[in-house]
């Protein structure tokens, strides 16, 4: 069953928003700095606020824990892949792969299976991302081979915890309370592991990249939480696929604020994400 109008629009606002922030990683000029600000500053109210919800049911905290790891390598292959790559041929990559993993793993373990026309919907978004990456020979530039194996291991990560996270707050009996303690577990270590690597380097390294840390914070932080609570209410996949619509909110900003190309062939593809969302909804 497709989620409702009221889902829908929320998590396309999640999708705004998740690419808002990967564009503000991407534009750091100390990326993991960039990214400890983002993960750091909601981690540490979200901590005090785990006092004033429950506790997510036991069965849940297996699917917590490993949503916790599999966001941990999320973090570092995105790091990595930013580093060798643009940010319009990234985040196709890795977010295009995300709703191909999350239809498998649901119909497998959530038994949601898709019907022709939702099948056919995912596949179409999925090459429609995807085809945002794609460079004329004569455009790559070295590293590029490493950055896009960096982008499918990103996307292999992001479709583990989409899948981990949906199947656990459904388990959770407490959704908020699921979603905080999914932050706190999975942010506190990270910044603390930034501050390790950044040790000696406050000033020079963590202060001048607070601005776009706080952007990136409050973009990221209700994303995912939009994201998490619909995947609750909803089918992952049309969660998941509808999410990954991010990458041509990205493809624009890259264009038009980091001077990356974009041409015909991007509308295209925006284009074809957007009836690969329509047929995905509809079907």
């Amino acid at each position: 069953m497709a989620p409702g109008i009221g889902v829908i629009t929320l998590v396309l606002v999640a999708a705004a928003l998740h690419a808002t922030w990967n564009a503000l990683v991407k534009a750091g000029g100390d990326r993991l700095s960039v990214m400890a600000v983002t993960m750091g500053l909601p981690a540490l109210p979200f901590a005090v606020a785990l006092l004033f919800v429950p506790i997510p049911a036991a069965a849940s905290w297996p699917f917590l824990i490993a949503s916790v790891v599999f966001h941990w390598g999320y973090y570092v292959c995105l790091l990595y892949a930013y580093r060798h790559g643009d940010l319009s041929q990234v985040y196709p990559i890795a977010r295009g792969s995300a709703p191909l993993l999350v239809a498998f793993g649901a119909w497998l373990l959530a038994s949601e299976r898709l019907n022709i026309y939702e099948s056919l919907g995912v596949l179409i978004l999925s090459a429609g991302i995807a085809s945002l990456a794609w460079r004329q020979e004569d455009t790559r530039r070295a590293g590029e081979g490493r950055a896009i194996a960096f982008a499918l291991m990103t996307g292999a990560m992001i479709g583990l915890y989409s899948l981990a996270d949906g199947l656990g707050v459904r388990r959770a009996a407490t959704t908020a309370g699921y979603i905080l303690w999914m932050f706190v577990l999975t942010d506190l270590p990270f910044l603390f592991f930034a501050l390790w690597r950044r040790r000696g380097q406050l000033r020079t390294s963590l202060l001048p990249n607070l601005k776009p840390g706080i952007g990136g914070a409050v973009s990221m932080s209700l994303a995912y939480a939009i994201v998490i609570w619909a995947m609750s209410v909803a089918p992952l996949v049309h969660v998941v696929a509808l999410r990954e619509t991010s990458v041509v909110m990205a493809a624009l900003i890259g264009a038009l604020a980091l001077k990356e190309s974009f041409g015909l062939r991007r509308i295209v593809a925006a284009v074809v994400v957007a009836c690969g969302v329509a047929i995905l909804q509809v079907g």
